[in-house]
């Protein structure tokens, strides 16, 4: 039976540095159909993380976002037009039932230059046909983003359809209970360091399971070129939904999973299979302020390995499993004392 390792699992060994300052780290990805990302992180498409404010910081902050496909077409379409019109760029989700053809046309036609199909379990032949179907019809000069998957061969198998970038997660995020449900799914780490096996040209996005700066460079020393992220921008201004005051007086805003009972009683009028739940998080001002925590950690996590590029990084870092007691000693553990 195959160990499956998990962020908590393993650590980065530090290597010689000559780095004068993190500045000089730069962490600019290239994306075909988009051109250059100067941040590897990209908001989550759920109805409580990105619509077009979030997707508009994100630009601003040198990251990405992808606007949820919770909506009508007009509706999606009207919030692409505002990051748009505002001089940003941004991605958007769509399904692979019903009108996800006319809501692909639609969004590219406003201007939107990455579709993410989006799905639970994208190693699935509806998804292959949806890849298909689109490239057929948008042609090569729109990114398609798809997933999500856990396996080599899912990533590969999507990669061959038509997809430019691979989400790469199953079951690991904060209020996702898939793996509870279903007793499928695979630690994100792992199933980013299986898919870095490839031998194709798609980008690889951790996604799911992610809580800290340090995971984020965990999951690029694993081999992903971006992460997506939910619960880390989860209740900041920029996110969908408003605050409100609960019974102990603190400031909140709603985090749910797409797939938990009240996401589809709001947007699909039923539920059919429970695979997430609903939460709040406590408000936490600008979004500005998470990410650049989050980038500073990225920088300073790059030069622990003396390099200055995430492929120079990726090239040189060095991972070790850890032990239960190493778990320990890894957090702060510090103990009252008299």
């Amino acid at each position: 039976m195959k160990t499956a390792l998990s962020f908590d699992d393993v650590l980065l060994v530090p290597k010689y540095s000559d780095i004068d300052s993190r500045s000089n780290i730069t962490l600019e990805q290239t994306v075909k159909n988009v051109g250059h990302i100067s941040l590897p992180i990209i908001s989550s498409p759920m109805d409580t993380v990105t619509e077009s404010k979030m997707a508009s910081a994100m630009y601003k902050l040198g990251g990405f976002g992808i606007i949820h496909r919770y909506n009508t077409i007009q509706q999606q379409a009207g919030l692409a037009r505002e990051v748009i019109d505002q001089g940003g760029d941004c991605g958007a989700a769509i399904g692979i039932n019903d009108d996800f053809l006319e809501r692909a046309i639609a969004l590219t036609n406003t201007g939107v230059g990455v579709i993410c199909i989006d799905v639970a379990h994208g190693h699935h032949a509806k998804v292959r046909y949806a890849l298909e179907t689109l490239r057929n019809t948008l042609g090569t000069t729109v990114h398609i983003m798809a997933g999500n998957v856990a396996t080599l061969q899912g990533f590969n198998d999507l990669a061959d359809w038509g997809a430019d970038s691979i989400r790469i997660g199953i079951g690991g995020g904060s209020i996702c209970s898939t793996r509870i449900q279903t007793g499928h799914g695979m630690p994100t780490l792992q199933s980013v360091m299986d898919c870095a096996q490839t031998d194709r040209d798609a980008l690889l996005i951790a996604d799911g399971g992610i809580r800290t700066s340090g995971d984020i460079i965990k999951a690029l020393a694993a081999g992903a070129d971006f992460v997506m992220l939910g619960s880390l921008l989860a209740g900041t201004e920029e996110t969908p939904g408003k605050c409100f005051q609960s019974t102990s007086g603190e400031r909140r805003k709603v985090y749910r999973g797409m797939a938990s009972p009240d996401a589809q009683h709001l947007w699909r009028k039923r539920v059919s299979s429970v695979e997430g739940i609903s939460s709040s998080v406590p408000y936490r001002g600008p979004v500005e302020d998470t990410v650049k925590l989050l980038e500073t950690g990225i920088r300073s996590g790059v030069s622990y390995t003396g390099a200055l590029s995430i492929a120079e990084f990726r090239n040189k870092a060095t991972m070790i499993r850890q032990t239960p007691a190493g778990q320990v000693e890894s957090t702060t553990h510090i103990k009252g004392r008299r």
